[in-house]
């Protein structure tokens, strides 16, 4: 019954629409108290030879009343009960999925995507219906049960009554008993769930990974044994569920005996008609689901247990990017003052960054290269404050970047990943993600100075081709120009491109790099990138290496250094002439 205490917040809200419904459910029961009695009178009258046809249609009448009274009422539980477990389901979603955006990259790497979905999904329809089939199964079993009971009494004997009654404290401790052990059971199946979950959507993603490896029995294996297990935990809750209903037929069954038995010795002796121990024996029919909703409730309250307290586990994590208490609210401009002493991983004790300090103007373009691991991903993760734990100070416009309001300060930022992300939607709706109000002109504007609006007329339905998931329809290259094109819709005061030049040709950079430099003449820009012809026209470049800037400077102040930068210039000129002598 914990589960009610930690909904309590909910039923205050949804009170009045509860009543109505437990009310609704109150008169229900007491109405379906009028057809077994009926049937008693009848039959005794029958018995009597006193039942006449205006006596057949009265009772008739009443019956009939009866069933539509039923129906209204029922009626309006179902609107009342389901309907406000309808909006608990609707609030927590949105608090969740809130919750989702609002959290930092730390938190996505905890928590893998198919459990995300798992607690989104079954875990909520769980606690749903604690506030539906729930508050359904105690109200109408108490309700429906209590009243049969008292008409037992009223209508036939009490004596007969008690005796029915004895074998129902069992039940009582049964339910006692199996309660935790299926709410551990139970959060163990949505454990596995959440497993299965996590592996369908990864497979799903690295399908073309799985077939270009020829790992198809390999990945199914793996998925089997998933399964397996899913299924191990299921048998254990559903053999302890499953305990419930036969020992309430077993109980059921009894009563029916000890009524018997009695009943027959109380007509014999004249205490009772054929007629009462006939209603009496359809009031125990009714008591079947009361003592059947014992088992359903106790199943249904301890997997809502179990599911609201796997989400709200979700919900007390923090994310570790806090805005400050009174931040600037003015969009982020200016010079970028980028100071940083040190940053490690929170989950790694090796260094990630060390001593990175540059100065990036309104105009001008800075150009971030190495090896790969080198930590140039780093560097432009904590000016989007993914990681806000380091020493040192990034400055933009002389204000902290920590003290900006994030809707400040990202919405100024045009950020180009290295995996870059489409959506299900067209090829116009993917650029003018971040400006749904964009105009087509504008769309299309973007798309040249990303040099993609040829490929785009080429598609079958030109802008309103539908992109596959992810981009799956597109090449590497064409997927890197949208994303760049959606990126400078936004025309951000500061473009980062993250090796976003990889998957295009040298004739198709530059012709990107020109349309760069002639749009953005008054913002700044952010190069990183292995191909070094992508930043040789930077004003100036960074070398990363081991987390730290092991060479600054020009292009041909690099070269004239004749370190690492000047080597791989080299050798990436050499491959180009030795791929444009095999052309």
């Amino acid at each position: 019954m914990q589960i009610f205490r930690k909904l309590g917040w909910f039923f205050k809200e949804e009170k009045w629409a509860y009543f109505w419904g437990v009310l609704a459910l109150f008169l229900v029961a007491i109405v379906q108290l009028a057809p077994p009695k009926v049937i008693g009178i009848i039959i005794d009258a029958i018995d009597e030879r006193t039942l006449s046809m205006s006596g057949i249609m009265m009772w008739i009448g009443l019956l009939v009343a009866a069933a539509i009274l039923q129906y209204l009422f029922r009626y309006i539980w179902r609107q009342c009960i389901w309907g406000s477990a309808a909006k608990l389901e609707k609030s927590l979603r949105k608090q969740l999925f809130h919750h989702f955006t609002m959290m930092d990259h730390q938190f996505f790497q905890t928590y893998r995507t198919g459990d995300l979905m798992a607690h989104a999904t079954n875990d909520l329809n769980a606690v749903q219906n604690v506030a539906g089939s729930g508050i359904l199964t105690l109200a109408d079993s108490i309700i429906t049960g209590g009243s049969t009971i008292i008409a037992m009494i009223v209508f036939v004997d009490w004596r007969l009554t008690l005796i029915a009654l004895i074998p129902l404290p069992f039940l009582a401790m049964l339910a006692r008993v199996l309660g935790t052990k299926l709410h551990d059971a139970f959060r163990e199946s949505q454990e596995a769930f959440s497993d299965i979950n996590d592996k369908t959507q990864e497979s799903i993603t690295g399908i073309k990974v799985i077939k270009t490896f020829g790992q198809e029995a390999e990945d199914l294996a793996d998925f089997d044994a998933k399964i397996d297990n899913a299924i191990l935990k299921n048998r254990r809750t559903n053999f302890l569920d499953a305990l419930f209903d036969p020992f309430t037929t077993l109980i059921i069954g009894l009563s029916y005996v000890l009524t018997i038995i009695l009943g027959s010795q109380l007509i014999v002796h004249n205490e009772l008609t054929v007629g009462q121990l006939v209603s009496f024996i359809s009031y125990i029919g009714m008591l079947v689901w009361p003592m059947f909703a014992i088992g359903r409730l106790f199943n249904v309250l301890e997997r809502g247990s179990a599911s609201y307290d796997r989400v709200q586990e979700l919900l007390r994590e923090k994310s570790h990017i806090v805005e400050a208490k009174v931040p600037v609210t003015t969009p982020a401009c200016g010079t970028l003052d980028y100071q940083l002493a040190d940053f490690i991983y929170p989950d790694d004790a090796s260094v990630g960054l060390k001593n990175v300090r540059f100065t990036l103007h309104e105009g001008e373009t800075i150009g971030i290269v190495g090896k790969t691991g080198a930590g140039k991903t780093t560097l432009i993760k904590l000016l989007m404050r993914e990681y806000d734990e380091y020493q040192g100070k990034i400055l933009w416009n002389d204000v902290n970047i920590k003290d900006y309001a994030l809707d400040s300060l990202l919405p100024q930022i045009g950020y180009v990943p290295q995996d870059h992300f489409l959506f299900s939607m067209t090829v116009a709706d993917n650029i003018r993600f971040a400006r749904p109000e964009a105009t087509m002109e504008e769309v299309m504007t973007a798309a040249k100075l990303a040099d993609v609006h040829e490929d785009i007329l080429g598609f079958a339905h030109g802008y309103e081709t539908m992109v596959g998931e992810r981009g799956v329809s597109l090449s590497g290259g064409q997927k890197q120009r949208l994303s760049i094109a959606r990126a400078l819709l936004m025309n951000p005061e500061l473009l980062i491109l993250d090796d976003a030049l990889s998957a295009v040709d040298a004739k198709t950079e530059e012709e990107i790099l020109h349309n760069l430099k002639e749009r953005r003449g008054n913002k700044g820009t952010i190069i990183a990138a292995h191909r070094l012809s992508s930043v040789m026209h930077a004003k100036e470049i960074l070398v990363i290496k081991d987390g730290t800037v092991a060479e600054r400077g020009t292009h041909q102040e690099l070269l004239a250094l004749n370190g690492w930068y000047a080597k791989m210039y080299a050798k990436q000129q050499l491959e180009q002439k030795i791929e444009g002598g095999k052309a």
